[in-house]
């Protein structure tokens, strides 16, 4: 691949791709300086070593990538070069707009051809993902060339094949994360790890696609792993740890029910209520005045 960089509102060449803040590649034959100082940006910047060594830091945390590393970093991390330069190699990138960063929806938008359910789970799984380097991970090359390959030649139907290959590089950076942060091969190592990523965002909706995501397995086998590991369903399970997380803030009396009901997941206070009951044998009030009456 040439050296070239296409830019949002300068490059014709992203007229058609308005979630494409940025597309390039580069390769460095002599050290500049100021060629790369740590910055903060509002998309998702992704790059991908050719050749080389380079010795950047991440949110404060220095890392060493070689050929066939992807570095990913999230919206308003830290990124670049502690001596603010890029070292001799060859590297490709490209920065994507985000739609919404609050409510999980990074992909959301007329260019993605991902289902909701699909395009969620990947938006979790990226949001939680504190890896900001992926080792070996060649297929993020392979798809960058296809891309300005696409963008470059602009052949009969080259939108949609973009598109498909942003949508591809996603799929491929959240499966390899899946694998990298937890070698699914121990499950009680991974339903530990899912449990835990669950109890830190109790508030959101989660589906069993997007645990099983976070496991770094397919729905079914997540399901069948999950029910013989604890006896019940992934969202069962799911309510259960609901249920214990709200019992604890109960014991707190400066809590409000409703936004106990909220902050553990369920979506009104009579849910909360009627669920908590078919549990526990109490509604919410009456276990906090039991409770409260034994203290």
């Amino acid at each position: 691949m040439h050296q070239f960089v296409f830019q949002q509102g300068l490059s014709r060449e992203l007229h058609s791709f308005p979630h494409i803040i940025e597309l390039g590649a580069k390769k460095n034959q002599v050290i500049h300086l100021n060629s790369f100082p740590q910055t903060t940006s509002e998309c998702i910047r992704i790059y991908y070593i050719n050749e080389g060594k380079f010795e950047w830091r991440a949110n404060s945390e220095p890392y060493i990538l070689y050929p066939g590393d992807v570095s990913l970093i999230m919206p308003n991390e830290n990124f670049g070069s502690e001596k603010g330069v890029l070292e001799i190699g060859s590297i490709s990138w490209i920065h994507i707009k985000i739609s919404n960063l609050g409510n999980n929806e990074l992909l959301k938008g007329k260019w993605n051809t991902l289902s909701e359910t699909e395009s969620q789970a990947i938006s979790k799984v990226l949001l939680m993902n504190n890896m900001p380097v992926l080792s070996k991970l060649t297929e993020v090359g392979r798809i960058l060339r296809y891309i300005h390959d696409e963008i470059f030649n602009q052949e009969i139907g080259y939108t949609t094949r973009t598109n498909q290959l942003i949508d591809e590089l996603f799929i491929i950076i959240t499966r390899h994360l899946t694998k990298q942060n937890n070698r699914a091969r121990d499950f009680p190592k991974v339903f530990r790890q899912l449990e835990q990523a669950l109890r830190q965002n109790l508030s959101q909706p989660w589906t069993v696609e997007e645990m099983a995501a976070i496991a770094g397995m397919g729905a079914t086998l997540f399901n069948e792993k999950v029910k013989n590991y604890t006896g019940f369903t992934p969202l069962n399970y799911l309510i259960n740890i609901r249920i214990s997380e709200a019992i604890k803030l109960l014991k707190k009396k400066d809590i409000a029910i409703t936004d106990i009901a909220l902050d553990t997941g369920f979506y009104s206070s009579q849910h909360f209520s009627t669920t908590f009951k078919k549990f526990t044998g109490y509604t919410p009030s009456e276990f906090r005045k039991n409770n409260l009456s034994q203290d």
